[in-house]
């Protein structure tokens, strides 16, 4: 018993510790294939092919989860922005990546995100108490699971 819980604090610190690291160029989050070329963020939602897209997208990071790095939003040309998470919390991206242009290799799908998770995020962004509680209602939105992220 001793042994899992020294294990599972070591994976705990570890991805702790990756999430500090500073957001350079060629930075990678969890894994990112070497095959295929990445669409635009833009071109995502033209991309779904049976409300699914598998492969790399790029764009622009605009906000970070606050709480632990486990998801990222891209930003639109139109201003609007893409949920990505990272699959199953197997990796964390660090704060100072909110500015920085990446590639996102996973899979994209339009899901229902319930008014209590869509508030989840807004907290774990460092959103105000009134920010939050204008948020009312489900959304249907294009998100991402992905396996990996790379830093531009």
């Amino acid at each position: 018993m001793k042994i899992l819980l020294l294990i599972a604090g070591a994976v705990v610190f570890s991805i702790a510790v990756k999430a500090q690291e500073a957001a350079v160029s060629g930075a990678v989050y969890g894994k990112v294939k070497d095959k295929g070329e990445a669409i635009s963020i833009d071109d995502l939602a033209s991309a779904l092919k049976e409300n699914k897209y598998e492969g790399k997208v790029s764009g622009k990071v605009v906000e970070v989860c606050q709480a632990m790095g486990c998801w990222i939003k891209l930003q639109k040309a139109d201003g609007s922005t893409i949920l990505i998470r990272s699959k199953e919390h197997s990796f964390t991206m660090p704060k100072d990546i909110v500015g920085k242009e990446v590639v996102v290799d996973g899979e994209a799908s339009v899901k229902e995100v319930t008014e209590k998770m869509r508030k989840h995020y807004a907290q774990d962004a460092g959103k105000s108490k009134e920010e939050i509680a204008k948020i009312k209602g489900a959304t249907r939105e294009v998100t991402v699971m992905a396996n990996g992220v790379k830093v531009m």
